[in-house]
């Protein structure tokens, strides 16, 4: 007969538990959350002949927005910084509120993407990134071959 070790789970967690949960998972996992933090929301769908990128943007004016091909990438990313500044001169106050926000996503092209062929829209806080398929990998019709 074979015993096997039980450690029956603590509510409480040590600090020892805590440091080697810490540097023995990875970032995500110990805060039980994505590294989501700038990075907008994305859907990608696929149709025969395209695929279309969907990227929750809202506030960010499109001029702020960089799409680029690099190699077989698609790199999409936005700066923005803001600045508040309220003054009142009878009390001698002055109060500046500043905002940065930044996120840079990348995309891998595969060999089905036409990469002179990608366009670009924004509707209602949207980024919309076309990429259309090459001809060879459109998908088509079926059809049948006589035998002759």
């Amino acid at each position: 007969m074979n015993l096997i070790r039980f450690n029956r789970p603590s509510n409480t967690k040590t600090f020892s538990h805590v440091m080697d949960e810490f540097f023995n998972k990875s970032f995500p996992e110990v805060f039980n959350s994505e590294l989501n933090w700038n990075t907008p929301s994305t859907n990608i769908k696929e149709t025969d002949t395209a695929f279309t990128i969907e990227m929750a943007v809202p506030g960010i004016d499109k001029n702020n927005i960089d799409i680029r091909v690099e190699k077989d990438q698609l790199i999409v990313e936005s700066k923005h910084s803001s600045e508040i500044v309220e003054e009142n001169e009878d009390d001698h106050y002055t109060r500046r509120e500043f905002n940065y926000s930044a996120f840079r996503k990348s995309f891998y092209l595969n060999e089905k993407i036409d990469a002179n062929k990608i366009d670009a829209r924004y509707k209602d806080g949207i980024l919309y990134i076309d990429l259309e398929k090459k001809d060879e990998a459109k998908t088509r019709e079926p059809r049948n071959i006589i035998v002759k």
